[in-house]
């Protein structure tokens, strides 16, 4: 063996291995699509979904009626930021119902099934009374608070239909009850007629069809075999015939679909100046604030018809935003009543999902022309505090039931805060000792032999 110059013998190297040899490389769409379903899967991603999607529609919805309004407030003699201000102070109220829902057990919104269903009950039958309940636009469903602040006791039923429904037929599933037909209808069917009922005798068609899309979609949960479900469709489908034949106005909704001028006498006035808002927005839209159609041209411009003025302003890309909002609102409430092991979680879940999703496609489908006008507000995004309110309060349902699901609890209490933690009672007085940081920098230092490099 050969020594070197210094004397010493020569090191032996390893034979290098040969490299292994890698599969074929994932291109970056699949590994795109492939991080996107992981994070879809995680246990907080509906509680993300509902939370952070409300928010923006909110926000988003407070930015449009401070545009579409402005015109009218001015017609008024009103300040330009009136109803601005309004919604503003009933989203801050709403807020804080939706703080207060998402912090309650499920036993205390159980609880409160009943008392929201009298208190509605309640409402209604005093708006039927003269002198308490007051017509706007020919609909006699609203009370006057004092000033310029009414509610509309009907939205507070959607609310109501929802928790006590999700109670009852809870209660009968664990009584082993849906098993049978009249349990299955009664009382549910009743009371929801009676809601119905009174909500019928001011007028409003548009409330009339979210409640029956709840109480549907309550029984298609429950399991309701197909001839009862049917049944219940037939009457409802009767009941809404004769509703229509018998009033002039709902009829000439009903022949304004897909209109696109204002007909004889005016009659699609709303609905053709809603397409005109519409194609007239192109694809990233005029710019916020700019519409023309706010100026009069388009009735409720702030309320039922902000979705025309949202694509007017902001275009394609505005109203394709807003629909993928409402897209992923609905999922994360899907995935919220199929993901839990609750029965009156499922219900109250999948009725508040139903309530929101039937309500934005009947407002977008009428805007569209697709549907008939209904006279619904989109939720969250329109003007008016009596339906912003208690829908804020069923999102705080949704982002509950969302913590609440075992994954979802876990990855919570995983969860640290980064700031203001607890550090151990080491300080003076106190027999602990410190508490060492995991790094390498901060290890405690051991002691080393002299030799020790």
């Amino acid at each position: 063996m050969s020594s070197s110059r210094t004397g010493r013998p020569p090191v032996q190297r390893a034979a290098r291995r040969p490299a292994a040899s890698r599969g074929p490389r994932e291109n970056p769409f699949q590994r795109f699509s492939t991080r996107a379903r992981k994070a879809w899967d995680r246990p907080l991603t509906a509680y993300y979904l509902i939370a952070g999607g409300s928010l923006l529609i909110i926000v988003l919805g407070l930015v449009m009626v401070y545009s579409a309004s402005q015109i009218t407030a001015l017609q008024l003699s009103l300040p330009g930021s009136y109803f601005f201000r309004k919604q503003f102070l009933a989203a801050f109220i709403g807020g804080v119902l939706l703080l207060a829902a998402s912090r309650m057990p499920v036993k205390l919104h159980r609880a409160l099934a009943y008392p929201i269903l009298a208190g509605a009950v309640f409402l209604m039958v005093l708006v039927q009374i003269p002198g308490i309940g007051h017509a706007v636009n020919g609909n006699q469903n609203w009370i006057s608070l004092g000033g310029s602040f009414q509610i509309q006791p009907s939205e507070f039923g959607k609310l109501a239909l929802v928790l006590w429904g999700a109670d009852l037929i809870a209660r009968k599933q664990e009584k082993k009850l849906l098993t049978q037909w009249k349990h299955m209808l009664v009382p549910l069917v009743p009371v929801a007629f009676l809601l119905l009922g009174l909500i019928m005798l001011g007028g409003d068609m548009g409330t009339t069809i979210i409640l029956t899309a709840i109480l549907f979609g309550l029984l298609w949960l429950a399991g309701a075999p197909t001839r009862l479900f049917s049944g219940v469709l037939g009457v409802a489908v009767v009941l809404a015939a004769i509703a229509i034949e018998t009033s002039p106005h709902r009829l000439a909704r009903l022949n304004c679909i897909a209109a696109t001028d204002p007909g004889p006498g005016d009659m699609c006035w709303q609905g053709a100046h809603g397409i005109y808002a519409l194609a007239s927005g192109g694809l990233f839209g005029s710019g916020l604030g700019a519409s023309v159609e706010k100026w009069g041209q388009l009735p409720e411009a702030h309320t039922d018809f902000i979705f025309a003025v949202t694509g007017e302003e902001l275009g394609l890309a505005g109203t394709l935003s807003v629909l993928a909002l409402f897209a992923a609102l609905g999922y994360a409430g899907i995935r919220v009543a199929g993901r839990t092991e609750d029965p009156f979680v499922r219900y109250a879940a999948g009725g508040v999902t139903t309530w929101i999703t039937a309500q934005a496609v009947i407002n977008m489908g009428a805007v569209l022309g697709l549907l008939p006008i209904a006279g619904v507000p989109l939720p969250l995004f329109s003007y008016g505090g009596s339906a912003l309110l208690p829908t804020m309060f069923a999102i705080g349902l949704l982002i509950a039931f969302a913590r609440d699901e075992p994954a979802a609890r876990a990855a919570l209490a995983m969860r640290q805060p980064r700031f203001g933690r607890k550090r151990g009672a080491g300080g003076s007085g106190s027999g602990r000792s410190p508490r060492r940081w995991n790094t390498m920098r901060r290890r405690a230092s051991v002691a080393r032999p002299s030799g020790e490099r």
